[in-house]
């Protein structure tokens, strides 16, 4: 039997993927959606629901990977380049608790409207539009890094598959 991540977090790596997918693409194409529309109300709805998926499953993660060991890389690989991944690994769980704590967390505080799945949820009693607009830019501004280190975990996965011929990327597959 070959070396594999346990069945739920290879289950929760790939749906994590799927819902990064969908959080960033109904971001980069909400201006597709006339303002003001049923359109556009969705496609943000969907952003937000998919954001809210994401930090859920990252918990789920950080917990799993708490109960379960990682199965070892064979061949062995040098010692930098598993520094290199754990420290990937890190930045890539914190971003994505991070990013859907300040979306969630500024729309909370913006005192408008907003819901998850369909469902309203609630505002501030005192909403508090500056602290809400600096969580939105902090968002806004570190929501990119996702492009590139989720590249990077790509790139150092294949690199591994097809140039290092080891079992990295087999491990997480179904």
């Amino acid at each position: 039997m070959m070396n594999k991540y346990a069945r739920s977090q290879i289950l929760f790596h790939w749906l994590t993927v799927f819902l990064l997918i969908v959080a960033y693409a109904t971001i980069e194409l909400r201006g597709l959606a006339e303002k003001g529309t049923w359109q556009r109300s969705a496609v943000v709805i969907t952003h937000f629901s998919a954001g809210f998926c994401v930090m859920i499953l990252m918990a789920a993660r950080l917990y799993l990977r708490t109960r379960k060991t990682t199965p070892p890389i064979t061949p062995q690989v040098a010692r930098w380049q598993t520094g290199m991944s754990h420290l990937v690994h890190t930045l890539l769980y914190i971003l994505f608790v991070v990013l859907p704590v300040l979306g969630l967390t500024s729309r909370y505080l913006s005192g408008k409207e907003w819901s998850l799945f369909g469902l309203n949820m609630p505002v501030a009693s005192t909403p508090d539009p500056a602290t809400a607009s600096m969580l939105i830019s902090w968002h806004e501004t570190l929501a990119p890094l996702g492009y590139w280190l989720i590249g990077l975990h790509a790139l150092a996965a294949i690199f591994h598959h097809y140039v290092m011929r080891d079992d990295t990327l087999r491990r997480m597959m179904p």
